[in-house]
């Protein structure tokens, strides 16, 4: 039997869900592929080898395969694990739990070392204090990246967020309780994501999505995560951290050392652009706070 080309949609209790066509196959891996260390994630393009329909319907999840091979990724993203996505969309609320500048910058910093392009979304808008989405529009609209205020709740900004996501294979991801998938729901009514509420003991939400799974929507799909936390950087090395940080690039030329780490350096042309206000304050504060979490994950980890 011919070999058919799908795409993964999920990846639930070891069973991959692979899209071909209007048909959605149940997979396993074929064994050649485990007996080497292989990596499949949702987003991945994959070749399957397709076996028999379960039973007489042409229902959903009736079609089983094997899967033989998954084709090169044009980006992967590690945390959390997908594969060739179109956009990140880095979720935050503008409260309960508050926004955060070192969680929004560490999304946008593995979402730019997988050269993903990303947006920012506020969610909870009628709940923002005072400036906070002017504040953080100031900090990355002149970076590149869109900042969309949005109320999951009450429909406002939906409608603008929609049709940047038309026709594209994203991800949302962010904390846990910001209203990743609240924020679906509002986008596409027949999604129905499961929803949770945020405690007010520790300010952070429940973990209602458990493994990430892309949906149709308007011509492309739509993924919601897993929401967290914290994040590490495990893996990390120093000089990834600052490449992750598309505006140094600018002001590397003022430093009097190749490499430098615009930490400890007399001259350095990022520190003097931070001084002048040209890079935001937020932003270099992030990026020490990566560094020094790097430096320990190594040292916990006996990396040099």
């Amino acid at each position: 039997m011919s070999e058919l080309q799908g795409l993964v949609l999920k990846n639930y209790n070891g069973y991959y869900y692979v899209q071909v066509g209007e048909v959605t196959y149940t997979c396993k891996v074929k064994g050649k592929m485990k007996q080497n260390r292989f990596s499949l994630a949702t987003g991945d393009q994959v070749l399957l080898e397709p076996g028999e329909q379960k039973g007489a319907c042409a229902c959903a999840y009736a079609y089983e395969g094997m899967i033989k091979k998954v084709l090169p990724r044009k980006n992967f993203l590690p945390r959390p694990i997908m594969a060739n996505l179109d956009l990140f969309v880095v979720t935050f609320a503008c409260a309960t739990p508050d926004f955060s500048f070192l969680l929004a910058d560490k999304l946008l910093a593995l979402a730019e070392l997988a050269r993903i392009p990303s947006i920012l979304v506020l969610n909870k808008l009628d709940q923002a204090p005072a400036g906070l989405v002017d504040e953080v529009r100031a900090v990355y609209e002149p970076l590149g990246y869109k900042v969309f205020a949005i109320s999951a709740q009450s429909g406002t900004g939906v409608a603008a967020l929609r049709e940047h996501l038309k026709g594209k294979i994203c991800a949302f991801g962010g904390p846990s309780g910001v209203g990743k998938s609240s924020t679906i729901n509002a986008i596409d009514s027949s999604v129905e994501l499961r929803t949770g509420e945020v405690s007010e003991k520790i300010g952070r939400g429940k973990h209602t999505t458990r493994f990430a799974q892309l949906l149709p929507f308007d011509e492309g799909y739509i993924a919601d995560t897993p929401g967290f936390g914290n994040l590490l950087l495990e893996g990390l090395e120093p000089e990834q951290a600052v490449a992750a940080f598309r505006e140094f690039a600018q002001y590397e030329a003022g430093c009097r050392f190749c490499p430098c780490s615009h930490t400890h350096e007399p001259v350095c042309g990022v520190k003097e652009a931070v001084a002048a206000g040209h890079i935001a304050a937020s932003r270099y504060e992030s990026y020490l706070a990566m560094l020094e979490e790097i430096r320990l994950l190594k040292e916990k980890e006996g990396r040099k």
